[in-house]
């Protein structure tokens, strides 16, 4: 071990700013780590210095992180730095150290030694079993929305009584699912992830004796990522520290974007309140991206009015413009960042150098069908594929009972989603006949019902829900195939069953189910799939379950990284993109149409989004964009007009047109080489769509495709040698 006199190992690679909070002594810290700052580098250092020259013993310090990957990576690099084990040493994620509390003071929480954690998904079957016992209606009280009603108010450090609900109907409603739950958890020694944490502060408040032996052992607390606390995070904070202790935080008020699952960025400003004598340093000098970059996510974040403020710089190389994409729509848009990334590749880069980064994951499906095409291989970071998401299978397998009612596997997959007392007994019933009469499930659910082997209220759902099935089946037969798609999604109930859910996953799941939509609206019918005798609807059920059957990358593979902005922080990659950069999209509508600081959060996303890039950033738009299976045009994002002009470098200068229809790829006015009698922006009649006008064309010979804007059925993408068109 280095003797405690040299510390050239612990100053030598800082700069100034970061040795002055690390060797900060006798204060608590504030330290407003911009991105690319070393943060994690002035915390491991911070806990050295405490140790080898401060002498403190290593059973006094308490290091709290978000994430297990990031308390194992200050452990293993505290370890290198000090040369001897960090095993005694308190590292952990907030859970992590309160389960650990709960485990040795079980007599003091109440809880018996063997109690039992409960996942999110046992949390959630547990409720639902006490609302079905109290006999309550779930489609009024869902399991999901009362999940979330009580981990928001543990979050704030409420018990049932607690909360006032002045009588208001509803909300004493979930206080009493709220105190029922709590009831049976406490009866079955049942703990969820919320409830580690209000026990760990229950424990501070109501055992002072417990507390006292903590804040006389734990005299220094190292917190990472501030601005990403609860309510009940920082109470316990403070509780810990109370007046003796010394704590240490590290965070970044401009990188708060998590308040939509109870972060409290105010928690920053309140450390400086709530602790004397703070002394605050400000890490500046960004080690990750060029000066150009670092200028335009400056001034974009100077915009908020409630930040501690800081300006990041580097003295690396100012780098190029950011680049400016405007694409006439969102395939467009597409086209050109899976064309940049294959031109990134021509040069002999790695795909994982190159990240697409997006507002809402239903954004993912285009980049994913054009990396498809291009050949080239992609992960998405943190979440899955569009078409293996589990709202997209529900509308999927009912839209295949529509081509299919024998498809067992669709049937069972949505004849009780949503909820309509289809349980496991009755579709035992019907797996039985089926087996014993060699029939599909269909067809042994119509011999059940004219059988009257269901109870009756079983029989009655069993027996709406194919007649379901049947009408849509009857009404849609001569839609096209994005009505279909809609009117499935609205027939089914879908939307109102995923609007139970928490809001961030409701909007989630609702905006994947609009570009599913999207889709099948802008899905062409393969020349091959025609000469086959499929119809439309049965070439894009093949067409999704392929995409769904395709293996993305793994973790370690070398593939293009695609992830919301959400998943990127704490990321960093040398090229990267931000698309979809419209106001309604990226700031969200939601954060333009409520008050309470929400757009000051979406910038904070941009602004984090943009300081993953190292090398080059692309910020790309559409000016034209099919959501929810409407077409609308755009406005450039806000944020785009809120960075200096000299910062940015147009790609293709905006173009604003009046005309009906927007070109979305690449197109001349006439066919070029061919004997067809269409130009761009001609009116055309087709046998099926009807009236349509010509929006762009691509290809040769008779692989040439056209793209017509119908009055009725919206885009499509046509072979022309297929299209069955007239000119008008």
């Amino acid at each position: 071990m280095i003797q405690s006199g040299d510390v050239s190992h612990l100053l030598d690679e800082l700069n100034e700013p970061q040795r002055e909070a690390v060797t900060c002594s006798d204060r608590h810290v504030l330290v407003l780590a911009g991105a690319g700052s070393g943060k994690t580098r002035v915390l491991v250092h911070r806990l050295a210095w405490l140790i080898q020259v401060e002498h403190v013993s290593p059973l006094g310090v308490l290091a709290v992180t978000f994430t297990n990957k990031a308390s194992g990576e200050m452990r293993e690099r505290s370890g290198q730095l000090l040369g001897v084990s960090t095993r005694p040493l308190w590292i952990g994620t907030f859970h992590g150290i309160a389960h650990r509390l709960l485990r040795m003071h079980c007599n003091e929480t109440g809880l018996p030694e063997t109690f039992q954690i409960l996942d999110s998904e046992d949390q959630q079957r547990l409720l639902r079993r006490i609302i079905r016992d109290e006999g309550m209606d779930e489609a009024h009280w869902p399991a999901r929305q009362a999940q979330w009603f009580i981990n928001a108010r543990k979050d704030e450090g409420q018990r049932p009584q607690h909360i006032e609900h002045l009588d208001h109907p509803v909300t004493a409603t979930w206080v009493r699912i709220y105190r029922l739950y709590q009831d049976h958890c406490n009866r079955g020694g049942l703990v969820d992830f919320a409830e580690v944490l209000l026990r760990a502060h229950e424990l501070w408040l109501e055992h002072p004796r417990v507390l006292d032996h903590y804040r006389k052992r734990l005299r220094h607390l190292l917190i990472d990522e501030f601005q990403d606390t609860n309510a009940i995070q920082y109470a316990w904070l403070r509780m810990l520290a109370g007046d003796s202790g010394r704590v240490f935080v590290v965070g970044d008020d401009d990188q708060s974007i998590y308040g939509w699952r109870g972060a409290k960025v105010e928690n920053v400003h309140h450390f400086v309140r709530d602790f004397p004598n703070v002394c605050t340093v400000r890490l500046e000098q960004n080690y990750r991206s060029t000066g150009n970059i670092l200028d335009a996510a400056n001034t974009l974040i100077a915009n908020n009015q409630s930040r501690m403020g800081k300006k990041l710089w580097t003295d690396g190389p100012q780098g190029t413009p950011i680049r400016v994409y405007s694409a006439f729509n969102e395939q467009d848009e597409a086209r050109f960042v899976v064309e940049c990334i294959q031109q990134w590749l021509d040069e002999g880069r790695r795909a994982d150098d190159s990240a697409i980064l997006y507002r809402t994951s239903a954004q993912s499906r285009l980049f994913e069908e054009y990396l498809l095409q291009a050949g080239i291989p992609y992960r998405v970071y943190g979440g899955q594929r569009f078409f293996e998401r589990t709202e997209i299978k529900d509308a999927l397998a009912y839209l295949r009972l529509l081509n299919n009612p024998n498809d067992d596997a669709a049937l069972e997959r949505v004849i009780n989603k949503p909820t309509r007392a289809i349980g496991e007994k009755t579709l035992s019933i019907i797996r039985y006949q089926a087996r014993e009469s060699g029939l599909t499930l269909w067809q042994a659910a119509n011999e059940c019902i004219s059988q009257g082997k269901f109870a009756a209220r079983a029989g009655t759902a069993v027996s709406a829900f194919v007649q379901l099935i049947e009408k849509m089946r009857e009404r849609m037969q001569d839609w096209t195939l994005g009505n279909q798609m809609q009117g499935v999604i609205d027939d089914s109930a879908l939307t109102g069953h995923y609007e139970k859910e928490p809001r961030e996953r409701m909007e989630t799941r609702i905006e994947n189910l609009g570009e599913l939509v999207n889709a099948a609206q802008s899905f062409i019918l393969p020349a091959d799939d025609a000469e086959a005798g499929l119809s439309e609807l049965q070439s894009f059920l093949s067409h999704a379950a392929l995409e769904a059957g395709e293996t993305q990358g793994e973790s370690w593979d070398d593939c293009v990284q695609l992830m919301t902005l959400h998943s990127a922080k704490g990321l960093e990659f040398p090229l990267v993109f931000i698309a979809g950069m419209e106001d309604g999209l990226f700031p969200h509508r939601r954060s333009v149409e409520e008050s309470g600081g929400q757009l000051e959060e979406e910038r904070r996303l941009c602004y984090v989004g943009m300081t993953r890039a190292r090398e080059q950033l692309y910020i790309s738009y559409a000016e034209t964009r099919r959501m929810y299976g409407s077409q609308s045009h755009c406005r450039p994002s806000r944020f785009i007009d809120e960075i200096p002009k000299g910062l940015l470098e147009e790609i293709r200068p905006r173009i604003t047109t009046h005309r009906p229809y927007v070109p979305a790829l690449a197109a001349t006015t006439a066919i070029q080489g061919q004997d067809w009698p269409f130009n761009l922006g001609q009116n055309v009649f087709h046998a099926k769509f009807g009236e349509g006008t010509i929006m762009a064309f691509e290809g040769s010979g008779e692989h040439t495709r056209v793209q017509v804007n119908f009055r009725t059925a919206g885009a499509k993408w046509l072979v022309l040698a297929y299209a069955n068109s007239q000119a008008r």
